[in-house]
């Protein structure tokens, strides 16, 4: 299994691992391995194409969020390489999920918030060591 990610379901936080296959997900999670059939002939993508609030500060690969919120699910793990317009982090805030995407790419060299943390505006969520 190649990607490590945290997942919540019904609020409780899973670490799972997932390839991506034959049109369908393998995902192993408490040692069982589920297989997941996808509509789309494509790998699935953590890229937005559409603005996020996340906002990475001046270029440098601190990657935080412009509003306060509480944090849903963090998308990627220390070690990761993530590509700009990548989603890493989705913040709940005033009840809406808010996608925040990496501005640079590059490693995940910190990962500086935990799932169900609440965070203010402004305040280092990730650290990305550019490429």
């Amino acid at each position: 299994m190649t990607d490590k990610r945290k997942v919540i379901v019904d609020g409780e936080e899973f670490e799972v691992q997932m390839e991506f296959k034959d049109g369908k997900w393998e995902v192993l999670v408490g040692g069982k391995t589920y297989s997941i059939e996808s509509d789309s002939p494509r790998r699935p993508s953590n890229r937005v194409r559409k603005s996020a609030s996340g906002r990475s500060s001046g270029g440098s690969g601190v990657v935080s969020s412009a509003i306060p919120g509480k944090v849903v699910s963090i998308l990627v793990s220390e070690g990761d390489n993530v590509e700009p317009g990548d989603v890493v982090v989705v913040l709940e805030a005033m009840k809406m999920q808010n996608e925040i995407k990496a501005a640079v790419g590059g490693k995940v060299k910190k990962v500086r918030c935990k799932a169900g943390e609440r965070v203010e505006a402004n305040v280092p969520l990730l650290e990305i060591e550019k490429d």
